[in-house]
This record gives C-alpha cells, structure tokens and sequence, in this order.
C-alpha cells in the first residue's frame, strides 16, 4: 500500500493551531474546508454590503461571458452545481430581471442592461479588491503551487485517467 500512498506520514487530528512542523500531519480536507468557507464568507460579506450576492455575480458573468446570449436555461444549467440548491440560479435571474440588470430578447436569451454592466463592472473591482486581502503576503509562485498541490489531490482521489494509474 506504501508504493500507491507514497507517503507514510500519520494523519494527525485538525488543530487550527498546528505550527508549521506539524502541518504535514494534518488533514487537508479540513484546512481546504476552511479556507473556502472563510473566504466565501468574507467575500459574500463584502457584497452584501453593496446589496448583491454571489450568485447574481455568477450570473451576470455568465451571461456576459459567452460568444451568443445564453438562454435562462443554459445559464441554469450551467451555474447549478455551484448554487445552494437547485432553484437558486432560477431565482437569481428573475431577481435581476426585476432589478433591471438582465433583459430579455424575442429569441429567449439574456442580456445585461447598462445597469447590470455597470454592477457586473463594480462586482469585478470589489472581488479583485478581496483577492489582493486574501492574497496579502503571498506570492504568485505560492499561490500557484498550492493550486497545483490542490489539483493533484483532486486527481489522486477521482483518477487522472493517466498511464498506470492506480485508479
């Protein structure tokens, strides 16, 4: 089992409080949990101070983002999985229909108005003005690496599909 883990460092309790010889023993889901949750919550924080959620910054995004407008269906589907539900991405269309942030065309696709720009615009300031926060005193190359680290647990546990694998 040794060759597959490659690792034979014992897997210690989550402490918040582990000193830097220590955080190889700790678990990574737990300090990977805590990091999302602190950072969203910080970040939905902050747009909420300015009346906007994150999900309406995923939809304006969207539907900002694409080569054709999308349908509300294809912004639906497109945006579920990261929703605390699935009718959240439905009722945040409809709440920037009434806001007058997205519109409507005759073919059922979605617009950003002048107004759902200029949000789409401030959201994109407010988010870069948190990342340079939750960024503070780390570099591009650290933040690179442990992206890279991240992203290869992810592949270790769902398979990478490479040569040899074990999964």
């Amino acid at each position: 089992m040794e060759s597959l883990i490659g690792n034979t460092t014992d897997q210690a309790p989550a402490n918040p409080a582990a000193t830097d010889d220590m955080l190889a023993t700790q678990p990574v889901g737990y300090w990977s949990g805590l990091a999302h949750a602190t950072v969203t919550r910080h970040l939905r924080d902050a747009m909420a101070r300015i009346d906007v959620t994150q999900p309406q910054y995923w939809v304006l995004n969207r539907v900002n983002g694409g080569p054709a407008a999308p349908s509300r269906e294809e912004v639906v589907a497109q945006l579920t999985h990261l929703a605390d539900g699935p009718h959240e991405i439905t009722r945040v269309v409809d709440q920037l229909l009434h806001r007058e942030w997205l519109r409507i065309d005759d073919g059922q696709r979605l617009h950003l108005t002048d107004a759902g720009e200029a949000a789409r615009t401030r959201l994109r300031e407010l988010a870069t003005e948190v990342r340079t926060i939750v960024h503070k005193g780390i570099s591009d190359e650290e933040y690179v690496a442990a992206l890279k680290v991240l992203r290869k647990m992810v592949a270790n546990v769902e398979g990478d599909g490479a040569p040899g694998s074990p999964f």
